[in-house]
C-alpha cells in the first residue's frame, strides 16, 4: 500500500474527530511444509495484507484492525475506531510519542541490520518438503531410532510500515524461516522422544538438515533407560537449549507494564545486585542478522542496544511510552504491539553474555547435580519469584554427565538463583532470546 494511502486514512481519522492516529500495516507471506516417515504431511501457505488503525482523542484510545482496504472498507475502519474512542475508559498515559522521541536516519540502519534475504524473498514450496525430508530421513537412519513425529520447514517474509499523524513513517522488512525434527526411540512404555531445531532469518545461515536431523536421533537416544532419582538440594546445570528460559522471566520481571503494576517481584530492585558478579545480559535490536532486529520500535522510537544488568547490576526497565509515563520515565524503544492490541514492552535480541570457563569446567567441579536439557510447565510466580519447573535431563557424577533423569522436578526463587548462577563461555545466538550453559548452585530437586 502506498505511503500516500496511509496518510489519507490518517487524514480521514483526524477530520472524523480524533486527536491524532497511527497505523500499524503488515503485509507477510509464508510457506511450511511438513512431513513424517518420508511423505508429505501437510503443506501451507499464507499470505496476509492487514492494518491496524489506533486512534486517540482526549485522553482515549480505540483500536481497529482490517485486513479489507479497500476504500469502504477503511472508511467504515475509521468510523468505529472514532466511534469506539468516546466510550473508552480514559487513560492519562496513552498517546503517540513526541516528535523528538522518533527515531531518526532509520534508513542507514537497513544494512546493517541485514534483516532481509533478498535472494530468498519467498521459497518455492518443494524446497521447504526436500529439506524436511532430509532432515528426517537422517534422523531415522540413526541406529536405533524407532519412529518419528515427523519433521517441518517453514519460512516467511514480514514487511512492516508504521505512519503517525505527527510525521512519522518508517518500513522495514525481515525474512526467516525454521527447522524442527522429533524422533522416538525404545520400545513399548520405554520409548523416549527429542528434537532438534535451528531458526535463522537467512537461508544460507541454515546447517545442512542432516545436521540437524542426526542433532535430534542423538539427543534422543541419550535419553534411553532414564533413572528416578531422590529428592535433595544440589547444582543444576542448565543446557543452552533451555538456559534462556531465565531470561525469559527475567524479561517479564523488569517489564515497565509489570513494575507499573506493582506485579513484578523486581519492582524495588532497580540499581541493585540482582545477578551474580560479572553477569551481564544485553538487549539489542540493531544486532546484525538478529530474529528480532528492528530500527525502530512499534511505536516509531529510535532503539539501541542496552545493558539491561552490568555486572550483576540491574540498570534498565524494558519500557514503551505508556509505562514510561507510567514511571515519570523516559521509553527505550522497547514498544511491540499486534495489529489489533496497543503496545506493551518486550525485549528484543536477548542474550546473557560469556562467562570465563567452558562447560565442561564448570561441570568438572561437580560431585553430584543434575545436568537439564527440556523443562516442562510454567510454574513461575512472577510477583514473588518463586520457581517450580518440571525437568528432564541428566546426573553429573564425579564430574561426568551421566544417566538420563525423569520425572524430577526443579525448584527455588529466581532471586536466589540468579545470584548463585554462573555462565560458560559457549553463547551462541541461536533462537532471539539466547544465554550459554549455566550453573546454578543450591537448587532443590524433587524426585521420587
Amino acid at each position: 500500500m502506498e505511503k500516500d494511502r496511509l496518510e489519507s486514512i490518517l487524514k480521514q481519522a483526524l477530520a472524523a474527530g480524533a486527536d491524532s492516529a497511527d497505523i500499524l500495516l503488515m503485509h507477510s507471506i509464508s510457506t511450511e511444509a511438513g512431513v513424517r516417515l518420508g511423505r508429505t504431511e501437510s503443506l501451507e501457505r499464507s499470505q496476509s495484507l492487514e492494518m491496524g488503525l489506533r486512534v486517540f482523542k482526549g485522553g482515549r484510545q480505540a483500536i481497529v484492525s482490517s485486513n479489507d482496504l479497500s476504500d469502504t472498507a477503511v472508511e467504515q475502519a475509521v468510523g468505529r475506531a472514532v466511534s469506539m474512542v468516546a466510550h473508552i475508559p480514559e487513560d492519562e498515559f496513552c498517546g503517540i510519542a513526541e516528535e523528538g522521541l522518533y527515531a531518526q536516519h532509520w534508513e542507514e540502519r537497513l544494512d546493517g541490520l541485514d534483516t532481509e534475504d533478498k535472494k530468498h524473498a519467498d521459497l518455492a514450496p518443494d524446497l521447504l518438503l526436500e529439506r524436511a525430508l532430509q532432515a528426517e530421513a537422517a534422523a531415522l537412519d540413526v541406529k536405533g531410532i524407532e519412529n518419528s513425529e515427523g519433521a517441518e520447514f517453514g519460512w516467511s517474509r514480514s514487511a512492516y510500515t508504521y505512519l503517525t499523524s505527527t510525521g512519522f513513517c518508517g518500513a522495514y522488512t525481515r525474512t526467516g524461516g525454521s527447522v524442527f525434527v522429533a524422533v522416538l526411540a525404545g520400545k513399548g512404555t520405554e520409548m523416549e522422544r527429542d528434537y532438534a531445531t535451528q531458526y535463522a532469518c537467512h537461508w544460507e545461515d541454515f546447517e545442512q538438515p542432516e545436521e540437524t536431523g542426526r542433532r535430534a536421533a542423538q539427543r534422543t537416544l541419550k535419553r534411553l533407560n532414564p533413572k528416578k532419582i531422590s529428592t535433595a538440594a544440589m547444582p543444576v546445570v542448565f543446557d543452552p537449549r533451555v538456559s534462556a528460559s531465565l531470561l525469559r522471566h527475567l524479561s517479564g520481571a523488569i517489564s515497565g507494564a509489570s513494575v507499573a503494576r506493582g506485579t513484578s517481584f523486581l519492582k524495588n530492585e532497580m540499581g541493585k545486585k540482582i545477578f551474580a558478579d560479572g553477569v551481564t545480559i544485553i538487549d539489542d535490536p540493531l544486532r546484525r542478522r538478529g530474529l528480532s532486529s528492528q530500527p525502530f520500535d512499534d511505536e516509531g522510537v529510535a532503539c539501541e542496544k542496552l545493558a539491561l544488568v552490568k555486572d550483576g547490576v540491574l540498570q534498565h526497565w524494558l519500557l514503551d511510552l505508556r509505562s514510561a509515563r507510567q514511571l515519570d520515565l523516559v521509553t527505550n524503544g522497547r514498544a511491540a504491539r499486534g495489529l489489533s492490541s496497543p503496545s506493551s514492552p518486550s525485549a528484543t535480541n536477548l542474550s546473557l553474555q560469556n562467562g570465563k570457563d567452558t562447560p565442561e569446567a564448570l561441570i568438572g567441579d561437580i560431585k553430584n547435580g543434575l545436568y537439564v536439557t527440556e523443562l516442562m510447565g510454567h510454574g513461575i510466580n512472577m510477583v514473588t519469584g518463586d520457581y517450580s519447573r518440571g525437568a528432564f535431563g541428566f546426573l553429573i557424577e564425579n564430574g561426568e554427565i551421566t544417566s538420563p533423569v525423569s520425572e524430577i522436578t526443579i525448584a527455588g526463587n529466581l532471586k536466589d538463583m540468579w545470584l548463585n548462577l554462573t555462565p560458560a563461555n559457549d553463547l551462541r545466538y541461536r533462537y532471539g532470546t539466547d544465554a550459554p550453559t549455566l550453573l546454578i548452585n543450591g537448587m532443590t530437586v524433587a524426585g521420587n
